[in-house]
């Protein structure tokens, strides 16, 4: 077992969690990345980039996920009522 830490952007997480291996590591950061995006909906759309990286118990980074989300013109609400 290995402690990772999940940090989003500059939001540091000091508890982290005991995983069996990287590969559990990997797993956890696609489950938390989705947790968060699903929390934060409409927040994630307004920014222009998204990061979620995982360190070991020293801080060294192991893995980062970087996420963009964008919203098409077709589903702003001027050209949704345009259509209607």
């Amino acid at each position: 077992m290995a402690k990772f830490h999940f940090h989003l952007d500059e939001e540091r997480d000091e508890q982290g969690l005991e995983l069996a291996d990287l590969a559990a590591a990997k797993c956890e950061a696609l489950e938390f990345a989705a947790r968060h995006i699903c929390d934060a909906a409409n927040a994630f759309w307004d920014r222009e980039e998204w990061t979620l990286s995982v360190t070991d118990g020293r801080g060294l980074i192991l893995l980062q996920l970087q996420i963009v989300g964008t919203q098409s013109a077709a589903t702003s609400s001027r050209v949704a009522r345009h259509k209607a």
